[in-house]
């Protein structure tokens, strides 16, 4: 699986397309790599938002691929998010449904983002064992203080939308599709 890039006039709409929960496999991650160089460099687009495919806006990493060897580029979410970060263009994460993980860590590593008044996110990895890996732990406490990023690091929480708009995870709320907002 991958992600899809369509026109919106000047908008390029990078969509995560892995079902069922839009996972952040290396091909995933390739493609995202890939479509942001693409639309950074074209100068007809002004702006980007990254989005999920069917109501989700990725659950993280595929953890399926952890117990399985593969080929890897070497390139991961990191990699994107230094792309996202030196982009002169704004890039907007579109969160609908969930943004948990590394899904998550895409949406800080944008300028911006808007989400589903039923959305939620959360840096989950801890209820695997895991410690959040592209950069969730130098981020969230940025956006929102040591304190509430902590909690949210150590617990799993999921947060809903209206608790991280006050916290300043997400910058705006809307009831209709995200990425037809943004």
């Amino acid at each position: 699986m991958s992600a899809l890039k369509r026109l919106w006039g000047p908008v390029a709409v990078i969509s995560i397309h892995n079902p069922p929960v839009n996972a952040l496999s290396s091909a995933v991650v390739e493609s995202l790599l890939k479509l942001l160089s693409e639309a950074t460099r074209d100068r007809a687009v002004k702006s980007i938002v990254i989005c999920g495919e069917n109501a989700k806006f990725s659950a993280g990493a595929d953890i399926r691929s952890f117990s399985t060897p593969q080929v890897r580029s070497g390139l991961t979410l990191e990699d994107v998010n230094g792309t996202v970060e030196k982009s002169e263009k704004p890039v907007v994460a579109a969160i609908e449904g969930i943004a948990l993980g590394g899904g998550l860590e895409l949406a800080l590593g944008c300028h911006y983002r808007i989400a589903h008044v039923q959305a939620q996110v959360g840096l989950t990895e801890v209820l695997l064992g895991l410690l959040p890996g592209a950069g969730g732990t130098q981020r969230l406490p940025r956006l929102i203080g040591v304190p509430a990023a902590l909690d949210m690091i150590v617990t799993g929480k999921m947060v809903p939308s209206p608790l991280a708009l006050k916290l300043g995870i997400v910058d705006k709320i809307v009831e209709d599709d995200v990425d037809r907002k943004s």
